[in-house]
């Protein structure tokens, strides 16, 4: 099955579960991702609809730890929103068409822009675990492209213009929530690395030498494919662990999601902030 067959399936499929689990037609326009150790924020949702990613034939399913993979269709801070809790990554054996299908499906069901979250390791001097840091740019040098292949008009043109893939604006008012609750929010470039394993220090030294202030593995292919279809995205990272060969010890994926659970209020009270004044200013 081709990629936008695919796609269109899935559209039609999740558009008859939302109807049948008592959901509205009308698809909200704001879209929140979740990533490792921050999905308990979906459990705040006033939920109108919830539908598992495996009640859709052909749909990636979340493996990894704290990815419970499910869209929530409902209200956040009184600001309607879709809500996936959790994600697919590159690592978990997808191809790349299937790690970016789910924002892609969003955007084809009516949403126009995007909050990317994700749980990542900190490469910036000065950071600690529990920072969170507005994603400025990204690199993503080190990963297939989700737009390799024929292009798929139908979803935008050939060869898409990346200067300013994380929205101004949108980056702008996460940043007066920020400052209306005094947290320190960082800021910053993200780079997606394959994964799984965790980067070695030599990596993590080569990424710094790039420009890089955090990694993950997650994210930016996601941007990428969200500008390629014209919506806006903007991205916040949370710092679970100093990156391999900057704290002396060894990571684990248990200290990711404890590190995001730890900092899920600062995390969800910035969210709920952000998406009031983006509702504001409509």
């Amino acid at each position: 099955m081709d990629v936008l067959t695919k796609i269109k399936r899935c559209e039609e499929q999740l558009r008859e579960l939302i109807e049948a689990n008592g959901g509205s037609a009308s698809i909200p326009a704001t879209a929140l991702v979740l990533g490792s150790g921050l999905g308990a924020l979906a459990d705040s949702v006033d939920a109108q609809c919830v539908v598992p990613y495996g009640a859709l034939e052909g749909f990636p399913t979340s493996t990894a730890p704290g990815h419970a993979g499910r869209f929530v269709i409902g209200e956040l801070a009184g600001v309607p929103l879709v809500v996936m809790q959790g994600r697919v990554h590159y690592y978990e054996g997808y191809d790349m068409a299937d790690v970016v299908l789910p924002v892609r499906l969003l955007v084809r069901l009516g949403v126009e822009r995007f909050i990317l979250t994700n749980a990542c390791g900190g490469i910036q001097d000065g950071m600690r675990p529990g920072d969170l840091m507005l994603i400025t740019d990204h690199i993503a040098s080190f990963m297939p492209s989700p737009l390799r292949g024929s292009n798929i008009d139908e979803l935008g043109v050939r060869f898409p213009d990346m200067t300013q893939v994380y929205d101004l604006d949108i980056q702008e008012t996460i940043r007066g929530a920020a400052r209306k609750l005094a947290i320190d929010l960082k800021e910053g470039v993200y780079i997606q690395v394959a994964g799984p394993q965790f980067e070695t220090p030599v990596e993590v030294q080569a990424y710094k030498r790039l420009g890089a202030d955090v990694t993950g593995m997650s994210t930016a292919v996601e941007a990428m494919a969200l500008r390629h279809m014209g919506a806006k995205v903007a991205g916040i990272s949370c710092v679970t662990n100093l990156a391999s060969g900057l704290s002396g010890g060894l990571l684990t994926s248990e200290e990711v999601n404890e590190v995001g659970a730890r900092a899920a209020d600062r995390f969800s009270a910035l969210l709920r902030e952000s998406l009031r004044n983006l509702a504001g200013g409509e």
